[in-house]
Protein backbone atom coordinates (compact mmCIF):
# COMPACT_ATOMS: atom_id res chain seq x y z
CA UNK A 1 0.00 0.00 0.00
CA UNK A 2 1.12 3.36 -0.80
CA UNK A 3 0.43 6.92 0.52
CA UNK A 4 -0.26 10.10 -0.68
CA UNK A 5 -0.72 13.60 0.85
CA UNK A 6 -3.35 15.62 -0.13
CA UNK A 7 -3.47 19.09 1.14
CA UNK A 8 -6.50 19.24 3.84
CA UNK A 9 -6.70 15.47 3.75
CA UNK A 10 -5.29 12.87 6.06
CA UNK A 11 -3.09 10.30 4.27
CA UNK A 12 -4.97 7.29 5.28
CA UNK A 13 -7.99 8.55 3.96
CA UNK A 14 -6.40 8.52 0.14
CA UNK A 15 -4.22 5.45 0.20
CA UNK A 16 -4.06 3.79 -3.10
CA UNK A 17 -4.27 0.22 -3.66
CA UNK A 18 -2.20 -1.77 -5.90
CA UNK A 19 -4.03 -4.57 -7.49
CA UNK A 20 -1.95 -7.68 -7.79
CA UNK A 21 0.31 -8.05 -10.97
CA UNK A 22 -1.05 -5.43 -12.83
CA UNK A 23 0.67 -2.72 -11.51
CA UNK A 24 -2.82 -0.51 -11.96
CA UNK A 25 -3.34 1.34 -8.71
CA UNK A 26 -6.79 2.39 -7.63
CA UNK A 27 -7.62 5.65 -5.27
CA UNK A 28 -8.81 5.58 -1.88
CA UNK A 29 -12.99 6.59 -2.79
CA UNK A 30 -13.61 9.50 -0.58
CA UNK A 31 -17.27 10.61 0.38
CA UNK A 32 -19.97 10.71 -2.81
CA UNK A 33 -21.85 12.88 -5.03
CA UNK A 34 -24.74 12.37 -7.62
CA UNK A 35 -24.17 13.40 -10.91
CA UNK A 36 -24.49 16.85 -12.45
CA UNK A 37 -27.02 15.79 -15.71
CA UNK A 38 -27.07 19.11 -18.36
CA UNK A 39 -28.84 18.48 -21.51
CA UNK A 40 -26.38 19.49 -24.75
CA UNK A 41 -24.92 21.33 -26.28
CA UNK A 42 -23.91 22.48 -22.64
CA UNK A 43 -21.85 20.36 -20.33
CA UNK A 44 -21.47 20.10 -16.31
CA UNK A 45 -19.00 22.30 -14.96
CA UNK A 46 -15.55 21.44 -14.64
CA UNK A 47 -14.35 19.19 -11.99
CA UNK A 48 -12.47 20.73 -8.79
CA UNK A 49 -11.90 18.15 -6.09
CA UNK A 50 -8.45 16.94 -5.63
CA UNK A 51 -9.54 13.36 -4.96
CA UNK A 52 -11.58 10.34 -6.46
CA UNK A 53 -15.29 9.56 -5.16
CA UNK A 54 -18.22 7.89 -5.49
CA UNK A 55 -20.18 9.09 -8.27
CA UNK A 56 -24.00 7.99 -8.46
CA UNK A 57 -25.50 8.58 -11.80
CA UNK A 58 -29.31 8.24 -12.58
CA UNK A 59 -29.87 7.79 -15.98
CA UNK A 60 -33.44 7.23 -18.10
CA UNK A 61 -33.83 5.79 -21.36
CA UNK A 62 -37.48 7.37 -22.82
CA UNK A 63 -38.39 6.48 -26.19
CA UNK A 64 -40.39 9.77 -28.11
CA UNK A 65 -41.63 11.36 -31.11
CA UNK A 66 -40.08 14.46 -31.64
CA UNK A 67 -38.51 16.97 -34.12
CA UNK A 68 -35.96 15.57 -36.83
CA UNK A 69 -36.41 18.57 -39.47
CA UNK A 70 -38.79 21.01 -39.97
CA UNK A 71 -42.73 19.31 -40.65
CA UNK A 72 -40.70 16.04 -40.18
CA UNK A 73 -41.17 13.81 -36.84
CA UNK A 74 -38.94 10.56 -35.60
CA UNK A 75 -39.69 7.93 -32.89
CA UNK A 76 -35.99 9.28 -31.06
CA UNK A 77 -34.94 6.79 -28.65
CA UNK A 78 -32.63 8.47 -26.25
CA UNK A 79 -30.42 8.69 -22.99
CA UNK A 80 -32.22 11.43 -20.97
CA UNK A 81 -34.57 12.38 -23.47
CA UNK A 82 -32.98 13.72 -25.95
CA UNK A 83 -30.31 13.41 -28.88
CA UNK A 84 -27.11 13.15 -27.80
CA UNK A 85 -27.83 11.94 -23.88
CA UNK A 86 -26.92 13.49 -21.34
CA UNK A 87 -23.07 14.33 -21.20
CA UNK A 88 -21.45 12.78 -18.16
CA UNK A 89 -18.20 14.46 -16.08
CA UNK A 90 -16.37 11.90 -13.78
CA UNK A 91 -12.51 12.20 -12.59
CA UNK A 92 -9.94 9.12 -13.16
CA UNK A 93 -10.00 7.32 -10.35
CA UNK A 94 -13.50 7.85 -9.47
CA UNK A 95 -16.25 5.07 -8.58
CA UNK A 96 -19.36 5.57 -11.02
CA UNK A 97 -22.49 4.11 -9.42
CA UNK A 98 -24.49 3.73 -12.59
CA UNK A 99 -28.45 3.53 -12.50
CA UNK A 100 -30.08 2.79 -15.84
CA UNK A 101 -34.03 3.43 -15.56
CA UNK A 102 -35.88 2.44 -18.67
CA UNK A 103 -38.88 4.12 -18.71
CA UNK A 104 -42.72 1.97 -17.91
CA UNK A 105 -44.10 3.50 -21.22
CA UNK A 106 -41.10 1.93 -23.49
CA UNK A 107 -41.89 -0.17 -26.16
CA UNK A 108 -38.12 -1.58 -25.69
CA UNK A 109 -35.17 -2.96 -23.33
CA UNK A 110 -32.31 -1.24 -23.62
CA UNK A 111 -28.97 -0.85 -21.79
CA UNK A 112 -25.70 1.07 -21.84
CA UNK A 113 -22.23 0.34 -23.02
CA UNK A 114 -19.85 2.89 -21.81
CA UNK A 115 -16.53 2.96 -24.13
CA UNK A 116 -15.03 4.23 -20.81
CA UNK A 117 -15.74 1.25 -18.81
CA UNK A 118 -12.91 -1.68 -18.42
CA UNK A 119 -15.36 -4.62 -18.27
CA UNK A 120 -17.72 -7.08 -20.24
CA UNK A 121 -19.45 -4.83 -23.21
CA UNK A 122 -18.51 -1.58 -21.47
CA UNK A 123 -21.58 -2.22 -19.10
CA UNK A 124 -23.85 -3.67 -21.29
CA UNK A 125 -23.66 -7.11 -19.68
CA UNK A 126 -24.77 -5.88 -16.25
CA UNK A 127 -27.15 -3.03 -17.50
CA UNK A 128 -30.22 -4.84 -19.33
CA UNK A 129 -33.23 -2.88 -18.37
CA UNK A 130 -36.89 -4.25 -19.49
CA UNK A 131 -39.62 -1.38 -19.92
CA UNK A 132 -40.66 -0.33 -16.12
CA UNK A 133 -37.76 -1.32 -14.67
CA UNK A 134 -33.89 -0.06 -13.21
CA UNK A 135 -30.66 -2.16 -12.99
CA UNK A 136 -27.57 -0.95 -11.02
CA UNK A 137 -23.51 -1.55 -12.21
CA UNK A 138 -20.69 -0.01 -10.75
CA UNK A 139 -17.44 0.50 -12.97
CA UNK A 140 -14.00 2.24 -12.09
CA UNK A 141 -12.85 5.38 -14.19
CA UNK A 142 -9.00 4.34 -15.33
CA UNK A 143 -8.26 6.18 -17.94
CA UNK A 144 -8.78 9.55 -18.70
CA UNK A 145 -10.04 10.62 -22.06
CA UNK A 146 -13.77 11.54 -23.46
CA UNK A 147 -15.66 8.43 -24.35
CA UNK A 148 -18.64 7.29 -26.24
CA UNK A 149 -21.45 5.33 -25.00
CA UNK A 150 -24.51 3.94 -26.94
CA UNK A 151 -27.52 0.84 -26.29
CA UNK A 152 -26.10 -2.07 -26.94
CA UNK A 153 -29.32 -4.09 -26.81
CA UNK A 154 -30.34 -6.00 -30.23
CA UNK A 155 -30.60 -5.03 -32.83
CA UNK A 156 -27.61 -2.76 -31.45
CA UNK A 157 -27.36 -0.47 -35.11
CA UNK A 158 -31.55 0.27 -34.57
CA UNK A 159 -30.85 1.13 -31.31
CA UNK A 160 -27.44 3.99 -32.03
CA UNK A 161 -29.52 4.53 -35.06
CA UNK A 162 -32.75 5.59 -33.08
CA UNK A 163 -30.08 7.86 -31.08
CA UNK A 164 -29.06 6.03 -28.16
CA UNK A 165 -25.85 7.80 -27.72
CA UNK A 166 -24.15 10.34 -25.59
CA UNK A 167 -19.95 11.16 -24.34
CA UNK A 168 -18.93 10.51 -20.73
CA UNK A 169 -15.90 12.60 -19.90
CA UNK A 170 -13.06 11.21 -17.91
CA UNK A 171 -10.99 13.93 -16.56
CA UNK A 172 -7.17 13.67 -15.90
CA UNK A 173 -6.39 13.69 -12.05
CA UNK A 174 -4.98 17.18 -12.92
CA UNK A 175 -8.00 18.59 -14.50
CA UNK A 176 -8.21 19.70 -18.06
CA UNK A 177 -6.65 23.38 -18.70
CA UNK A 178 -9.04 26.19 -18.14
CA UNK A 179 -11.03 27.96 -20.87
CA UNK A 180 -13.88 30.42 -21.42
CA UNK A 181 -16.46 28.11 -22.84
CA UNK A 182 -17.19 24.45 -23.68
CA UNK A 183 -19.51 22.93 -25.70
CA UNK A 184 -20.84 19.16 -26.42
CA UNK A 185 -21.65 18.48 -30.09
CA UNK A 186 -21.99 15.08 -31.59
CA UNK A 187 -22.45 14.07 -34.99
CA UNK A 188 -25.17 11.05 -35.80
CA UNK A 189 -27.27 9.35 -38.50
CA UNK A 190 -30.87 8.81 -39.20
CA UNK A 191 -32.01 6.56 -41.67
CA UNK A 192 -35.59 7.08 -42.65
CA UNK A 193 -38.10 5.59 -45.31
CA UNK A 194 -38.84 8.75 -46.60
CA UNK A 195 -36.52 10.88 -48.43
CA UNK A 196 -34.45 13.94 -46.79
CA UNK A 197 -37.41 16.46 -45.58
CA UNK A 198 -40.20 14.21 -46.39
CA UNK A 199 -42.60 15.06 -44.28
CA UNK A 200 -44.64 13.75 -41.22
CA UNK A 201 -43.37 10.74 -38.79
CA UNK A 202 -40.82 8.46 -40.49
CA UNK A 203 -40.51 5.18 -39.62
CA UNK A 204 -36.79 3.36 -39.76
CA UNK A 205 -35.47 2.18 -42.57
CA UNK A 206 -33.44 -0.97 -41.83
CA UNK A 207 -32.32 -1.51 -45.50
CA UNK A 208 -31.04 1.90 -45.60
CA UNK A 209 -29.11 1.29 -42.31
CA UNK A 210 -27.40 -1.92 -43.73
CA UNK A 211 -26.44 0.30 -47.28
CA UNK A 212 -25.35 3.16 -45.05
CA UNK A 213 -26.63 5.28 -47.00
CA UNK A 214 -28.52 7.64 -44.36
CA UNK A 215 -30.88 10.43 -45.30
CA UNK A 216 -29.99 12.73 -42.27
CA UNK A 217 -26.02 13.30 -40.83
CA UNK A 218 -26.50 15.83 -38.00
CA UNK A 219 -25.54 17.30 -35.10
CA UNK A 220 -27.14 17.17 -31.83
CA UNK A 221 -30.00 15.22 -33.27
CA UNK A 222 -31.74 17.16 -35.26
CA UNK A 223 -31.66 19.52 -38.41
CA UNK A 224 -30.92 23.07 -37.26
CA UNK A 225 -30.32 22.01 -33.60
CA UNK A 226 -26.99 24.19 -33.72
CA UNK A 227 -28.25 27.14 -35.94
CA UNK A 228 -30.09 30.49 -35.77
CA UNK A 229 -31.59 31.15 -32.52
CA UNK A 230 -29.70 28.10 -31.36
CA UNK A 231 -26.31 28.42 -32.00
CA UNK A 232 -23.43 27.91 -30.06
CA UNK A 233 -22.18 31.46 -28.36
CA UNK A 234 -18.58 33.07 -27.58
CA UNK A 235 -16.59 36.43 -27.57
CA UNK A 236 -13.89 37.25 -29.04
CA UNK A 237 -10.48 36.53 -27.25
CA UNK A 238 -12.46 34.05 -25.53
CA UNK A 239 -11.23 29.92 -25.63
CA UNK A 240 -13.72 27.43 -26.73
CA UNK A 241 -13.46 23.81 -26.07
CA UNK A 242 -15.46 21.26 -28.20
CA UNK A 243 -16.70 18.14 -27.14
CA UNK A 244 -17.22 16.49 -30.02
CA UNK A 245 -18.53 13.05 -30.55
CA UNK A 246 -19.41 10.66 -33.43
CA UNK A 247 -22.15 8.18 -32.80
CA UNK A 248 -22.63 6.56 -36.21
CA UNK A 249 -23.72 4.10 -36.48
CA UNK A 250 -21.42 3.61 -39.76
CA UNK A 251 -19.86 6.97 -40.78
CA UNK A 252 -16.89 8.31 -40.74
CA UNK A 253 -16.58 11.85 -39.26
CA UNK A 254 -14.67 14.77 -40.60
CA UNK A 255 -14.98 17.52 -38.50
CA UNK A 256 -14.43 21.41 -39.41
CA UNK A 257 -14.95 24.34 -38.41
CA UNK A 258 -15.25 26.95 -41.31
CA UNK A 259 -12.72 30.19 -40.45
CA UNK A 260 -10.95 28.39 -37.81
CA UNK A 261 -8.06 26.65 -36.94
CA UNK A 262 -7.79 24.25 -33.95
CA UNK A 263 -5.00 24.83 -31.65
CA UNK A 264 -4.93 21.65 -30.00
CA UNK A 265 -6.95 18.23 -30.61
CA UNK A 266 -6.82 15.41 -28.29
CA UNK A 267 -6.22 13.06 -31.24
CA UNK A 268 -9.26 10.49 -30.91
CA UNK A 269 -9.84 11.83 -27.59
CA UNK A 270 -6.45 10.72 -25.63
CA UNK A 271 -3.43 11.97 -24.34
CA UNK A 272 -2.05 12.40 -28.06
CA UNK A 273 -2.37 16.07 -28.60
CA UNK A 274 -2.17 17.76 -31.49
CA UNK A 275 -1.27 21.27 -32.80
CA UNK A 276 -2.91 23.44 -35.55
CA UNK A 277 -5.24 21.37 -37.34
CA UNK A 278 -7.99 22.30 -39.75
CA UNK A 279 -10.28 19.00 -39.81
CA UNK A 280 -9.92 16.13 -37.94
CA UNK A 281 -11.38 12.17 -38.15
CA UNK A 282 -13.85 11.28 -35.68
CA UNK A 283 -14.71 7.38 -36.15
CA UNK A 284 -17.65 6.15 -35.93
CA UNK A 285 -18.03 5.44 -31.76
CA UNK A 286 -14.86 7.64 -31.48
CA UNK A 287 -14.86 11.18 -30.38
CA UNK A 288 -12.36 14.44 -30.44
CA UNK A 289 -11.43 17.23 -27.94
CA UNK A 290 -10.70 20.35 -29.80
CA UNK A 291 -9.69 23.89 -28.91
CA UNK A 292 -9.30 27.17 -30.41
CA UNK A 293 -8.79 30.89 -29.65
CA UNK A 294 -11.18 33.17 -31.58
CA UNK A 295 -9.60 36.33 -32.94
CA UNK A 296 -12.28 38.01 -34.89
CA UNK A 297 -15.82 38.09 -34.91
CA UNK A 298 -18.79 36.49 -37.26
CA UNK A 299 -20.11 33.17 -38.06
CA UNK A 300 -18.23 30.32 -38.10
CA UNK A 301 -19.67 26.95 -39.56
CA UNK A 302 -19.31 23.53 -38.06
CA UNK A 303 -19.16 21.03 -40.40
CA UNK A 304 -18.85 17.53 -41.67
CA UNK A 305 -16.00 18.51 -44.48
CA UNK A 306 -17.52 15.28 -45.95
CA UNK A 307 -19.79 18.37 -47.45
CA UNK A 308 -22.61 16.74 -48.87
CA UNK A 309 -23.58 15.85 -45.56
CA UNK A 310 -23.53 19.09 -44.36
CA UNK A 311 -25.37 21.17 -46.88
CA UNK A 312 -28.06 18.51 -48.11
CA UNK A 313 -28.37 16.47 -45.41
CA UNK A 314 -28.60 18.37 -42.24
CA UNK A 315 -24.62 18.33 -40.89
CA UNK A 316 -24.49 21.82 -39.67
CA UNK A 317 -24.05 23.81 -36.68
CA UNK A 318 -22.96 27.90 -35.86
CA UNK A 319 -21.04 29.76 -33.36
CA UNK A 320 -21.66 33.18 -32.96
CA UNK A 321 -18.92 34.97 -32.03
CA UNK A 322 -19.01 38.88 -31.24
CA UNK A 323 -16.90 41.27 -30.49
CA UNK A 324 -14.13 43.84 -32.38
CA UNK A 325 -13.11 43.21 -35.17
CA UNK A 326 -9.00 43.35 -36.68
CA UNK A 327 -8.61 44.07 -40.21
CA UNK A 328 -4.85 42.79 -39.55
CA UNK A 329 -6.26 39.38 -38.87
CA UNK A 330 -9.44 39.57 -41.41
CA UNK A 331 -9.70 42.03 -43.25
CA UNK A 332 -13.17 41.59 -44.52
CA UNK A 333 -14.28 41.89 -48.30
CA UNK A 334 -11.40 44.39 -50.52
CA UNK A 335 -12.92 44.69 -53.83
CA UNK A 336 -16.34 43.07 -55.57
CA UNK A 337 -16.16 43.35 -59.13
CA UNK A 338 -17.40 41.38 -61.84
CA UNK A 339 -15.13 38.73 -63.55
CA UNK A 340 -17.18 36.49 -66.34
CA UNK A 341 -14.93 34.02 -67.69
CA UNK A 342 -15.18 33.03 -71.43
CA UNK A 343 -17.70 30.19 -71.75
CA UNK A 344 -19.67 30.57 -68.93
CA UNK A 345 -22.83 29.24 -68.07
CA UNK A 346 -26.00 28.83 -66.37
CA UNK A 347 -25.35 25.63 -64.35
CA UNK A 348 -28.25 22.54 -63.63
CA UNK A 349 -28.85 20.61 -60.75
CA UNK A 350 -31.59 17.69 -61.33
CA UNK A 351 -33.86 17.34 -58.34
CA UNK A 352 -36.70 14.67 -58.04
CA UNK A 353 -39.76 16.25 -56.90
CA UNK A 354 -39.94 15.89 -53.13
CA UNK A 355 -43.02 17.66 -52.10
CA UNK A 356 -46.52 16.08 -51.74
CA UNK A 357 -49.63 17.43 -53.82
CA UNK A 358 -50.64 20.43 -52.06
CA UNK A 359 -54.03 20.78 -51.80
CA UNK A 360 -54.93 24.26 -49.24
CA UNK A 361 -52.42 27.08 -48.91
CA UNK A 362 -51.14 26.14 -45.87
CA UNK A 363 -50.34 23.16 -46.67
CA UNK A 364 -48.67 24.42 -49.67
CA UNK A 365 -47.04 26.77 -47.91
CA UNK A 366 -45.83 24.20 -44.95
CA UNK A 367 -44.24 22.47 -48.30
CA UNK A 368 -42.41 24.75 -49.47
CA UNK A 369 -40.75 25.27 -46.48
CA UNK A 370 -39.14 21.87 -46.49
CA UNK A 371 -38.19 22.47 -50.38
CA UNK A 372 -36.85 25.71 -48.97
CA UNK A 373 -34.62 24.11 -46.49
CA UNK A 374 -33.25 21.42 -48.80
CA UNK A 375 -32.38 23.17 -51.70
CA UNK A 376 -32.26 27.26 -50.98
CA UNK A 377 -31.44 27.60 -47.60
CA UNK A 378 -27.33 27.06 -47.64
CA UNK A 379 -27.44 30.38 -49.64
CA UNK A 380 -30.31 32.66 -49.00
CA UNK A 381 -30.08 31.80 -45.25
CA UNK A 382 -32.63 29.73 -42.71
CA UNK A 383 -34.39 33.59 -42.49
CA UNK A 384 -34.09 34.64 -46.00
CA UNK A 385 -31.56 37.41 -45.22
CA UNK A 386 -28.55 36.07 -47.57
CA UNK A 387 -24.97 36.87 -47.70
CA UNK A 388 -24.04 40.45 -48.37
CA UNK A 389 -21.78 40.68 -51.92
CA UNK A 390 -22.95 36.92 -52.83
CA UNK A 391 -26.31 35.57 -52.88
CA UNK A 392 -29.53 38.38 -52.57
CA UNK A 393 -31.86 38.30 -49.60
CA UNK A 394 -35.18 36.51 -50.13
CA UNK A 395 -36.65 38.73 -46.88
CA UNK A 396 -39.04 42.04 -47.98
CA UNK A 397 -37.41 41.30 -51.28
CA UNK A 398 -38.71 44.26 -53.68
CA UNK A 399 -37.03 42.47 -56.67
CA UNK A 400 -39.34 39.12 -55.40
CA UNK A 401 -42.61 41.06 -54.73
CA UNK A 402 -42.32 42.98 -58.05
CA UNK A 403 -43.36 40.35 -60.16
CA UNK A 404 -44.11 36.74 -59.52
CA UNK A 405 -43.72 35.59 -63.06
CA UNK A 406 -40.14 36.46 -62.65
CA UNK A 407 -39.24 34.70 -60.08
CA UNK A 408 -40.74 31.77 -61.35
CA UNK A 409 -38.35 32.19 -64.39
CA UNK A 410 -35.45 32.29 -61.75
CA UNK A 411 -36.61 28.76 -60.63
CA UNK A 412 -37.20 27.20 -64.01
CA UNK A 413 -33.95 28.90 -65.56
CA UNK A 414 -31.60 30.15 -63.45
CA UNK A 415 -29.87 33.34 -63.39
CA UNK A 416 -26.56 34.66 -64.59
CA UNK A 417 -27.60 38.23 -64.75
CA UNK A 418 -26.61 41.56 -63.07
CA UNK A 419 -30.21 42.25 -60.46
CA UNK A 420 -30.74 44.67 -58.37
CA UNK A 421 -32.67 43.42 -54.53
CA UNK A 422 -33.08 46.03 -52.05
CA UNK A 423 -30.69 48.33 -53.97
CA UNK A 424 -27.64 45.95 -53.88
CA UNK A 425 -26.65 44.75 -57.32
CA UNK A 426 -25.73 41.28 -57.30
CA UNK A 427 -24.02 39.39 -60.19
CA UNK A 428 -23.50 36.02 -59.22
CA UNK A 429 -25.03 32.46 -60.57
CA UNK A 430 -28.08 30.98 -59.25
CA UNK A 431 -28.23 27.57 -61.07
CA UNK A 432 -31.30 25.77 -62.28
CA UNK A 433 -32.28 23.05 -60.04
CA UNK A 434 -35.54 21.06 -61.90
CA UNK A 435 -37.76 21.29 -59.33
CA UNK A 436 -41.14 20.38 -60.19
CA UNK A 437 -43.97 22.56 -61.04
CA UNK A 438 -45.36 21.51 -57.54
CA UNK A 439 -42.02 22.13 -56.23
CA UNK A 440 -41.56 25.81 -57.62
CA UNK A 441 -45.32 26.85 -56.58
CA UNK A 442 -44.84 25.52 -52.95
CA UNK A 443 -41.46 27.32 -51.87
CA UNK A 444 -42.27 30.46 -54.09
CA UNK A 445 -45.18 30.49 -52.10
CA UNK A 446 -43.35 30.05 -48.75
CA UNK A 447 -41.28 32.82 -49.56
CA UNK A 448 -43.49 35.21 -50.43
CA UNK A 449 -46.06 34.14 -47.28
CA UNK A 450 -42.57 34.90 -45.05
CA UNK A 451 -40.31 37.62 -44.01
CA UNK A 452 -42.18 40.50 -44.73
CA UNK A 453 -43.21 39.37 -48.54
CA UNK A 454 -46.93 40.02 -50.44
CA UNK A 455 -48.39 37.17 -49.18
CA UNK A 456 -48.77 35.75 -52.79
CA UNK A 457 -49.81 31.98 -53.71
CA UNK A 458 -47.78 30.34 -56.79
CA UNK A 459 -49.79 27.47 -58.51
CA UNK A 460 -48.17 24.49 -59.78
CA UNK A 461 -50.56 25.90 -63.23
CA UNK A 462 -49.00 29.07 -63.23
CA UNK A 463 -45.73 27.18 -63.17
CA UNK A 464 -46.53 24.90 -65.95
CA UNK A 465 -47.55 28.06 -68.15
CA UNK A 466 -44.28 29.60 -67.85
CA UNK A 467 -42.51 26.96 -68.61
Amino acid sequence: MRFHKIAGLPALAVATLVLGCTGQTLDEIVGEEVATLVAPPMVPPPITRDHATKVIVNLETEEHVGRLADGVEYTFWTFGGQVPGTFLRVREGDEVEFHLNNRPDSRMPHNIDLHAVTGPGGGAASSFTNPGHSSVFSFKALNPGLYVYHCATAPVGMHIANGMYGMILVEPKGGLPPVDREYYVMQGEFYTEGAYGEAGLQPFSMAKAIAENPDYVLFNGAVGSLTGDNSLQAEVGETVRLFVGNGGPNLISSFHVIGEIFDRVNVQAGSMVSEDIQTTLIPAGGAAIAEFTLEVPGTYLLVDHSIFRTFNKGALGMLAVDGPADSAIYSGQLLNEVYIPEGGAIQEIASEPTAPTAMTTEERIEAGGRVYSQNCAACHQPAGQGLAGAFPPLANSDYLNANTGRAIDALLNGLSDEIVVNGETYNGVMPSLRLSDEDIANVLSYVYSSWGNSGAVVTPREVARRR
